[in-house]
């Protein structure tokens, strides 16, 4: 199995095995999309809390996620995204419950949603976004789980890697598209992805360039087709976080 379907196994039984929360009142915050829309002069990051991943192990194990969380915010970032997953990504619920209740803008579950379960158990730790991944998803049961997350009052990133699942994304008029330079079967990355989807868009959405973003000069090289790039690693190795996103903020 790739990367992809051994992430898969294991949330089909991690979901079975998962309480079926009661729907709690949504956290309230500013809407992504609309903040994004609002200032599309620059760049918007969102900063992610990302402990370690399975291609490259441990990133930062023992990072304190109220102190990362709050150095992002105070550094602009747009949104906050927060790993949940816990074999691969050594993340958790408690990560995203954590940073939610210390920050006032919006945070993303950033997990490998399968079902509804997922949602609420989000939404009730405090997220008000929540990711699909076009590729973990049969198009049924990514349209289900859409209409399911509007319902639920949360904004959507809908993930994709390639032409075809950009159509896909497209065709449920997301608001939010990501294109995620790592593809999930084998984990390479190259930002290149983003550049060739770049040309292929067709709607207004907010377009956000995930993976792959160390520096100013590699944010630039997607800013013309992209609004927001999301970055992980490269933010989580970093000795001032703060001064990071200041350099990955470019002007459009």
């Amino acid at each position: 199995m790739d990367f992809l379907e051994t992430i898969i196994h294991e949330k089909k039984q991690e979901v079975q095995a998962m309480p079926l929360e009661k729907v709690q009142p949504l956290r309230k915050t500013d809407s992504f999309y609309q903040q994004v829309k609002a200032h599309p002069e620059k760049m918007h990051i969102i900063g992610e809390v990302k402990r370690a991943s399975p291609s490259k192990g441990a990133i930062n194990l023992a990072v304190n996620v109220i102190e990362q969380a709050q150095a992002y915010e105070q550094a602009g970032v747009t949104a906050i995204s927060v790993l949940t997953d816990e074999v691969f990504f050594k993340g958790s619920i408690e990560d995203l419950r954590t940073v939610a209740s210390q920050v006032a803008i919006s945070v993303l579950c950033k997990d490998f949603i399968i079902d509804d379960k997922q949602l609420i158990r989000a939404r009730n730790a405090g997220a008000t976004m929540v990711l699909l991944i076009v590729s973990a998803l049969s198009k049924q049961k990514l349209a289900e789980l859409y209409t399911k997350a509007v319902a639920l009052e949360l904004e959507v990133l809908v993930e994709v890697h390639d032409e075809q699942e950009l159509a896909i994304a497209e065709g449920l008029s997301a608001q939010l598209i990501g294109v995620n330079n790592r593809n999930l079967k084998t984990f390479d990355v190259s930002i290149e992805v983003s550049q060739q989807l770049g040309k292929k868009q067709t709607r207004d959405a907010v377009y956000i360039s995930e993976s792959g973003f160390s520096t100013g000069q590699q944010v630039a090289l997607v800013k013309e087709n992209y609004q927001v790039v999301l970055v992980g690693e490269g933010l989580m190795r970093e000795n001032d976080p703060k001064a990071k996103v200041k350099e990955l903020q470019v002007l459009r």
